[in-house]
């Protein structure tokens, strides 16, 4: 797994991860669930063998739902696109997640509260359902016989996530494929057919940020182009491959037929910037903790932001900008963007006058080792970005 494979994918961990994650999952996916579960139809006590395995069974058959809906409904695709982005498959590709998912799951898993199913039950049942995911993003593993029949398993996971025609909106299972199976979206694995990974129209970028938002642009457009109100909102609400005159999910007839081999996007850069990269990365990373233990990022954060029981807006704003504008930057000058290192030369200086003002670790010797990096990449990026400017070329390319 190399860092040049994995830089728009660790951007997505180092946005989504932590308590960050929590309060996501636990405001948009629950939220009203305890006030449904007053008026629930059953009353089944938590502590219940029967009440946890009904509980295994509605939250994985609940996911299913919630799965094939972020592929059949545009929309919900723009989130959920930024997990199929990796060309590659393998662990990582798991978190490989959209700061927007979890809000995708909003209402698919309240009936279970009418249903009687305590809080308690889905929480751990969800938790289960991602940990569950983890192994299952790999080529080693090959099939597993008769588990083949009921478990999702590596096997059938890599059908979903092809670009290949056949593999299209196949295998939605989270720990059960019987769903599949029952619903008419199960497809085997095809022995001797190697299976593309990466979207059908792969964007050709490393930039983390720019790929959680690109999609929502081109469904804005794709919307604005049609000619009616009623295909403007079947753009945003029918499925990605939807066209004017084709059923809800589009022709399948219509889409590319991907084959592999594909070639991937592979921007071939020094060890110097793989290392430089893989340094401010980790900073980030740093920084995200930081927001989240010292700045007590928690489910009930906004609350606590409005009524000044944390450190002040501005403090959070400035913690996530570095976060965004770092992976932002990183990824772009992957990309040979031209204004790439000026931004970085940018992003350095800032660096500098917040650490001027605030400690940054509160260990002095440390805090001037940072100094001294971001200074010197400052300099660095700001006579590569005059050579660049200066330079008829549109790209960058660093030697």
């Amino acid at each position: 797994m190399s860092l040049k494979s994995e830089v728009k994918g660790c951007g997505s961990r180092i946005r989504f991860k932590g308590k960050l994650e929590g309060f996501i999952s636990e405001g948009a996916i629950l939220l009203g669930y305890e006030w449904l579960y007053k008026y629930r139809v059953l009353d089944l006590p938590w502590d219940s063998l029967y009440t946890w395995w009904a509980a295994f069974f509605f939250v994985d058959f609940c996911y299913y739902w919630v799965h094939r809906a972020n592929h059949e409904v545009n929309l919900l695709w723009a989130a959920h696109q930024v997990h199929h982005s990796s060309e590659d498959y393998n662990f990582g590709t798991s978190s490989r997640i959209s700061i927007f998912q979890r809000m995708t799951y909003f209402g698919f898993y309240h009936p279970l509260a009418l249903l009687g199913i305590p809080m308690s039950s889905v929480m751990v049942h969800l938790g289960l359902n991602y940990l569950f995911q983890f192994w299952v993003h790999n080529e080693e593993i090959g099939k597993l016989g008769p588990l083949e029949w009921i478990f999702n398993t590596p096997s059938h996971h890599r059908v979903h996530h092809g670009a290949n025609k056949w593999c299209l909106d196949k295998n939605y299972g989270s720990v059960l494929i019987i769903w599949d199976r029952i619903f008419g979206t199960f497809q085997e694995e095809k022995e001797g057919e190697e299976i593309v990974y990466g979207l059908v129209d792969q964007p050709q970028s490393m930039n983390g940020v720019w790929h959680e938002i690109f999609y929502f642009e081109k469904i804005y457009e794709k919307a604005r182009s049609m000619s009616s109100w009623g295909d403007s909102l079947r753009a945003v609400f029918y499925g990605p491959g939807w066209v004017p005159g084709a059923p809800r999910l589009g022709d399948p007839d219509g889409f590319p037929d991907v084959k592999a081999p594909r070639v991937k996007y592979d921007p071939q850069m020094p060890a110097w910037f793989l290392a430089y990269t893989g340094f401010h990365l980790f900073l980030a990373l740093l920084a995200q903790q930081m927001l989240l233990i010292h700045l007590k990022v928690s489910f009930f954060f906004f609350l606590a932001l409005f009524l000044s029981l944390v450190s002040p807006w501005y403090t959070v704003a400035t913690f996530l900008s570095f976060i965004f504008v770092t992976v932002g930057v990183l990824g772009s000058m992957f990309d040979g963007w031209r204004w790439a290192p000026l931004l970085e030369s940018a992003r350095c200086a800032a660096f500098l006058l917040y650490a001027r003002a605030t400690p940054i670790s509160g260990a002095p010797m440390l805090d001037g080792a940072l100094v001294l990096c971001f200074a010197m990449s400052a300099v660095f990026w700001t006579s590569q970005s005059l050579l660049v400017i200066g330079a008829p070329a549109k790209a960058v390319k660093f030697e």
